[in-house]
Formats: structure tokens, C-alpha cells, sequence
């Protein structure tokens, strides 16, 4: 149990924020991946041990102290960014002088630093901690030779990073831009919605109010004209009933065409031109919100993976089945169920529909969606016998 809390990522840590913007597997080993690198702080000592004999006690105890403070630089708040950084650099100071491979750990602050400050600050602090410990170096009376590679590294990790902390800030600039254009795909929803709900029963509700009112006048003098006021009322009643379920019907496709604008603005982002039809109105909800789940899977894996130029979605009626079509043109070669195709699938046959996927290397990618329209489709529903604009009141028995 206390493993497992050790190595949870806290939610402003940089393996969180990795995570949310790449795939998970990749983030979960990245650390490790990395500590892989620290093998060559103790490849000079071991390979020269008459150079350095008293190189193991500072060492291993430094690499100690090292490895607290890489889980702190991944697993932590992102904020003590800087303070992992220069211990870090520390160390590196600390152990050079009965160990020269310890420089091994000043690359390690340098790439740690070009995710605590903007661009130009972060390789600012770089280049002046590359300059402080070359000084060092120099004093110690080492080669220089060995300071060049080291140096070298350390800047080029450092560079390398400050473009993946970029990449990093513009995708979680672009996922807030897809929840914006949600938000507001719904609030236009909302909005048109509340139009024509006015323009549905505004109407057709005073109609109503008038009839009761004049069947309320009648029902003392006229019992005929009652009875034919009040059946009139409630057929418009019913009508309005019909219309409002119509309107309803109409709501459905919302879920898809925002789904489309999203997808539309994340692949012009990466460079992609998305070319799409309009949906087809009255699928049924529960078809509707699968396969826009399954375009928003499909559409980040041709982002992060395809290295596409265009795509193209196609959703169309087919006969009993509605089907989905998402083509790429990218590098293809998907042998797997990977990069969450595995969902699409288990999202597919929950709405009883059949998934195929044609991926061959070098041709682009080919996924093919079919499911079963719905019973609960929308159907064209039958006119109502009586508008409410056909029928009238009449105004002089109001009156009356």
C-alpha cells in the first residue's frame, strides 16, 4: 500500500501532467526510462579506479540523495521544480572532485529546468550553470576534453526538453481550446433550443389560454359550444405535445457536430485538414453519443500517432444501419489493439455494430464503423389533424 501511494503521481506532478496530454503507458515508464542515463556516473571510476580510489562512499551515498530527488522531480508538485534542479546541480559540485562521471548529474538539472520557467529563462539558467561548473572543472585540473562532452550533453538534454515543455504547454492550450468549443457548441445548443421552444408553444399556449377562457364563458349557455371548445383545445394540446417531441428529435445530432468542430480544431492544429459532410438527423441518442465517442478516439490517434496531412469522416444511412467512416492518409501500420482501439471496439459492439480497421504500412489508415440504427430512431411522425394556426376563436362569443 505505501508502495503503490510512493508512486502516485500528485496532480500538478510533471508525470500527471504528461499523462493527460500523451498516452499513460508511455508517461508510467518514463521516469524510468530516464534513470537509465544515470549509469555513466559511475562508468569513469569504475573503468579508472586508480584515478579515483576513494570514489564510492560519496558516490553511492549522493546517488541516493539523487534518486529522492528524481521521484520528487517527477511524482511532485511541479513547483519545487526549481529547488530538484539545484540540488541536483549540487550534488554534481559535491562529488566531481573524487569522481568526475558526477557530472552526470548536472545534465540531469538541466533537463529538469527547462520545465520550471519560460524558454529563454530556463536555458538562461542553463547556460549559467554549465559556465559555474566548467569553471569548477577547470580549478579540479581535469581535462577539458571531458568537460566538452559533458557540457555538450547537458545543453543539448536541456534544449531538447525546453522543446517538449512547449509542446506540452500548447497541447494543454489545445485541450482547453476543444473544452471551449464544447462549452460553446452547447451553449448554441441551449440557446436554439430555448428559440425554438419559444416559437413552438409561445403561440400554441395562448391558444390554449384563449379556448379555456371561452369555454369557461360557454359553459352556463352552450353546452354544444363547450364541447366543441374544449375538444379543440385539447387537439392543439396534442399537436403542441407532437411538435415539441419533434423538436426533441431534431436536438439529437448536437453530440456528433460538436464532435466534428472539436475534432476539426485539433487536426488543423497538428497541421491536418479534416474534410467532413453535414450528419444525418434523427439517429437515436445512445448510436448518436457512441459514435462520437469513437470519432474523438479515432481522431486523437491520427494526431498523436498517424503523422497524417488530411482526413476525411463520413457518416451516412446505410439501408437498416447507419455507418461510420475515418480515412487518413498517414503512415498506417496499426497491427494492434492498441492506442485505444480496444475501446472504439468494446464501444461498437455495445451498440451491436461491427468494427474494422485496414492499416497497411505506408497507405494510411481505413477504420470502418457499421451499427443498427436504433427502434428508438427518430421516424417522420404523422401531421397532426389540427394546426394551431387552423384553428380559430371566435371573437364575439369571447366577448359575450
Amino acid at each position: 500500500m505505501m508502495i503503490s501511494t510512493l508512486f502516485q503521481p500528485s496532480e500538478h506532478s510533471l508525470l500527471s501532467e504528461r499523462a493527460r496530454l500523451a498516452d499513460h503507458r508511455t508517461a508510467r515508464w518514463w521516469p524510468w526510462l530516464n534513470l537509465v542515463w544515470s549509469v555513466w556516473i559511475f562508468m569513469t571510476p569504475v573503468t579508472s579506479p586508480g584515478y579515483f580510489p576513494d570514489w564510492a562512499p560519496a558516490t553511492f551515498a549522493s546517488y541516493a540523495v539523487f534518486l529522492v530527488l528524481l521521484h520528487r522531480a517527477y511524482y511532485r508538485d511541479r513547483r519545487s521544480m526549481g529547488r530538484n534542479a539545484l540540488a541536483l546541480a549540487a550534488l554534481a559540485f559535491i562529488v566531481t572532485p573524487v569522481n568526475p562521471g558526477a557530472q552526470g548529474y548536472l545534465i540531469y538539472a538541466c533537463a529538469f529546468l527547462a520545465f520550471r520557467a519560460p524558454p529563454r529563462r530556463a536555458i538562461s539558467q542553463m547556460l549559467l550553470l554549465l559556465a559555474a561548473y566548467g569553471a569548477d572543472w577547470m580549478l579540479l585540473g581535469f581535462p577539458w576534453i571531458f568537460l566538452l562532452s559533458a557540457v555538450l550533453v547537458g545543453l543539448a538534454v536541456g534544449l531538447m526538453n525546453v522543446s517538449v515543455a512547449r509542446r506540452m504547454q500548447a497541447d494543454a492550450a489545445l485541450r482547453l481550446s476543444h473544452e471551449e468549443v464544447r462549452r460553446l457548441a452547447a451553449l448554441a445548443e441551449r440557446e436554439r433550443i430555448g428559440r425554438d421552444l419559444h416559437d413552438l408553444l409561445g403561440h400554441t399556449l395562448s391558444l390554449i389560454t384563449l379556448k379555456l377562457e371561452l369555454a369557461r364563458k360557454l359553459a352556463d349557455r352552450d353546452p354544444v359550444a363547450l364541447r366543441r371548445e374544449l375538444e379543440e383545445a385539447e387537439r392543439v394540446a396534442r399537436h403542441a405535445l407532437a411538435e415539441v417531441r419533434s423538436a426533441v428529435t431534431g436536438i439529437r445530432t448536437t453530440d456528433f457536430a460538436a464532435e466534428l468542430a472539436s475534432a476539426r480544431l485539433l487536426l488543423e492544429s497538428s497541421a491536418v485538414a479534416l474534410d467532413y459532410d453535414t450528419p444525418p438527423a434523427g439517429l437515436a441518442t445512445d448510436v448518436e453519443r457512441g459514435l462520437a465517442l469513437v470519432l474523438r478516439e479515432a481522431v486523437t490517434n491520427i494526431a498523436r500517432h498517424a503523422d497524417a496531412t488530411c482526413a476525411r469522416v463520413e457518416l451516412a444511412r446505410e439501408g437498416r444501419c447507419v455507418q461510420l467512416r475515418i480515412i487518413d492518409n498517414g503512415r498506417g501500420g496499426i497491427d494492434g489493439d492498441g492506442n485505444g482501439l480496444a475501446g472504439m471496439r468494446d464501444r461498437v459492439r455495445a451498440l451491436g455494430g461491427t468494427f474494422s480497421i485496414e492499416s497497411p504500412p505506408g497507405q494510411g489508415t481505413r477504420l470502418l464503423v457499421r451499427v443498427p440504427l436504433s427502434n428508438a430512431a427518430a421516424a417522420p411522425r404523422e401531421a397532426s389533424p389540427l394546426s394551431p394556426d387552423a384553428v380559430t376563436v371566435d371573437a364575439s362569443e369571447l366577448r359575450a
